[in-house]
């Protein structure tokens, strides 16, 4: 596949996955540095959107400029925030919650007036993320808040993580293992659902039709992007190895950014 120099053109603005697309681990992809700094350059307003809800948007933004890649935490949306959006939009602050995820979770939730209860019992939702401490006792607890009619919110459904040149579990993994044990399925936030990508769109300032969606998995990243009307490119840098996968074709299949960097100056998107 080739985007025509008028398909690159029509760009105003670019969401960007980040484990797998800028970085693996602690190392950035190759063309991430150059790429952003083409994008900030040329004057493209570009946001980082991820459904791993372990970090807040500073550890984000820490580990970015670590990099060597300059952004502010205004630019990281996760989906931790937008669960907790999600459920301020809902119920009233003090609400007690059962939080099943890592430091970004607890503090998004926080910040959205919720009480994070230890307690299954009383509390009016389960909500689950990445939690690289999960256990058979967080499992049970959950299981039973939900079966007397707590709400169950999953940040996303990534099964696994790229995690160096491995793949670990991703929070995918636990909540199909609380959604089979609980016999519920729960409200799904992060890509290829709706709500992620309509956060990123707004911090953008850009309709979806004039977004770039780059992303590493189909079935999250790009599917998501389709589904809003993006467009969309795949880079080969992370999970997925294949152009297509169960009907998700992306505009746009390239290595990794330092060759979308390439074509993208090829064809007349300078």
């Amino acid at each position: 596949m080739t985007a025509s120099a008028r398909w690159l053109q029509g760009v105003r603005g670019v969401v960007l996955d980040l484990d797998g697309v800028v970085y693996r681990g602690k190392t950035p992809l190759p063309g991430a540095v150059a790429f952003l700094e083409h994008l900030r350059r040329t004057g493209l307003p570009f946001v980082f959107a991820t459904n791993n809800a372990a970090r807040t948007p500073e550890q984000y933004a820490e580990r970015l400029v670590r990099m060597g890649i300059h952004v502010a935490p205004d630019q990281v949306v996760t989906s931790a925030q937008v669960a907790a959006e999600y459920l301020q939009a809902r119920v009233q602050p003090g609400t007690s919650v059962y939080a099943i995820g890592g430091e970004g979770l607890r503090k998004a939730l926080l910040e959205a007036g919720m009480v994070l209860s230890e307690d299954p019992d009383g509390v009016a939702f389960v909500v689950v993320g990445l939690d690289v401490e999960f256990t058979y006792a967080k499992l049970r607890d959950a299981c039973r808040a939900i079966r007397r009619g707590a709400g169950f919110v999953a940040t996303n459904r990534d099964p696994v993580l790229p995690v160096g040149e491995d793949l670990w579990p991703g929070a995918g993994s636990l909540v199909a293992a609380i959604e089979v044990a609980a016999g519920k399925a729960p409200v799904v936030l992060g890509k290829p659902e709706r709500p992620l990508l309509e956060a990123a769109l707004r911090r953008l300032g850009v309709p979806a039709a004039e977004a770039l969606m780059i992303g590493d998995q189909l079935g999250t990243d790009i599917a998501g992007g389709a589904r809003m009307g993006m467009r969309t490119v795949l880079v080969l840098s992370g999970v997925s190895r294949e152009a297509e996968e169960g009907g998700v074709r992306p505009d746009l299949v390239v290595q990794d950014l330092e060759d979308l960097l390439s074509r993208w100056r090829r064809e007349g998107g300078e």
